[in-house]
């Protein structure tokens, strides 16, 4: 007899939504500006110009007919260099999170460093490592509309 299609395929559960568990949809939301971050800095050492965009709706004046274009977002790197060293803040609701007892900053050293480092924060964040901090200082999350 043949072996059935769905047996060959990976059945589980349903997953857990974000919407109902805050955590779990701060932690996503910081991995998503890390990913930016990321990019961000890889063209940073490559010598790269980097540019995100985000979409808009537009009118055209003579049709009335709205298109989705795409526009250029600014985003300020979370990195910066001061005494020939560079530091990484990693930034939760445009605020440094304090990593440590009144430490904000990563010292990264070299600019060829930024790259391994964001993706330590990275690998901490979906670790669970500065769930703590994520929960402590932000706002209460309004619950999920039905």
């Amino acid at each position: 007899m043949a072996k059935s299609l769905l047996s060959s395929l990976k059945v589980i559960a349903r997953p857990e939504s974000t919407k109902s568990n805050p955590l779990v949809s701060r932690r996503e939301k910081l991995l998503a500006k890390l990913d930016q971050q990321r990019k961000m800095a890889l063209c940073y050492v490559n010598d790269e110009e980097y540019t995100a965009y985000r979409e808009k709706w537009t009118k055209d004046p003579e049709t009335g007919e709205r298109t989705k274009v795409r526009v250029p977002k600014k985003i300020s790197p979370w990195y910066y260099k001061r005494n020939n060293c560079y530091f990484l803040e990693v930034r939760y609701a445009n605020k440094p999170l304090e990593l440590s007892k009144g430490m904000h900053a990563i010292e990264v050293g070299e600019r060829t460093n930024l790259m391994p480092t964001i993706d330590t924060v990275i690998e901490a964040v979906i670790a669970g490592e500065l769930d703590a901090v994520l929960t402590s200082n932000a706002k209460p999350v309004k619950p999920a509309k039905k």
